[in-house]
């Protein structure tokens, strides 16, 4: 496969079916069993014959889009959908092996389906999630629905996890790992009719812890200098006094303050990142 093949299937997409809300039929029986009949290779031989193979794709076009259609509304474009829907249907055209006795569209079918759960698995998660969880989050969203028509009421976890074979603490881990499906934006209000958002609800760093930290940090590197040093620190970091007036009320020159001031500093850093 090529990538001039997907934009000329797009294009070609694009003239027979118009606008996303055509509303084209999901295949006319005619064109379904013409190519099951064929067989593909055996009258167009469309993996090796361009034109066969645009042909064959051109027939396909309403399938693809049927398809892809299932899967709308989950955050992607249509379009991006029906693209991949597309690329599913040359991939099944590339290893379609007619001996084997099975129709194509039998082979086709699930193939178009397994690229669009890949692309989905593969690119829209909001949070990177383990290809484990988002299979089982499917496996656990189809048995879902199998046992409510099964049972006649909603499946508690341990009927989905017999019926998965797994284990309850996996279904919950799935169920968990669903969330990172779709993130929450964080405008989203908290609730009906109330203006405050979820951001609202976050959690912020107090400056207040950072400073009790400091504190007690600085404490005991405090008390190890002499009383002098302490003083000149609390006028000059607390009193906002300027060296030379610390220098007027302690009695000594402000070089010496300086001098002091920096031995302090340093002895205090010491301490903190000993």
């Amino acid at each position: 496969m090529t990538v001039p093949w997907r934009f000329a299937t797009t294009d070609i997409y694009r003239r027979k079916t118009g606008s996303p809300e055509a509303g084209e039929a999901f295949v006319a029986p005619s064109t379904m069993e013409m190519l099951d009949r064929t067989r593909l290779d055996e009258a167009h031989d469309a993996r090796t014959d361009p034109a066969a193979r645009q042909r064959a794709i051109e027939a396909w076009l309403p399938m693809t889009r049927h398809l892809a259609r299932r899967y709308a509304g989950r955050g992607e474009p249509l379009d991006d959908l029906v693209q991949v829907a597309v690329v599913g249907l040359i991939k099944a055209m590339d290893r379609y092996e007619p001996q084997r006795g099975a129709e194509f569209s039998a082979f086709a079918i699930p193939t178009i389906i397994g690229e669009i759960k890949r692309h989905f698995r593969d690119r829209t998660w909001s949070v990177r999630v383990p290809r484990r969880l988002q299979e089982l989050r499917q496996a656990i969203s189809g048995a879902t629905g199998t046992l409510t028509h099964i049972l006649g009421r909603s499946p508690t976890l341990a009927d989905v996890a017999e019926h998965l074979g797994v284990s309850e603490e996996d279904v919950i881990e799935g169920l968990e790992g669903a969330r990172a499906y779709r993130a929450t934006s964080l405008s989203t209000p908290v609730g009906a009719g109330d203006t405050t958002e979820l951001s609202d609800m976050l959690g912020a760093e107090d400056e207040g812890f950072a400073l009790v930290e400091a504190r007690m940090s600085l404490g005991p590197a405090l008390a190890a200098l002499g009383e002098r040093e302490r003083t000149i620190l609390v006028l000059r970091f607390f009193g906002n006094l300027t060296q030379t007036q610390i220098a007027e009320r302690v009695g000594i020159s402000q070089m010496h303050v300086s001098r002091l001031i920096t031995r302090s500093l340093e002895a205090l850093r010491a301490h903190l990142c000993a």
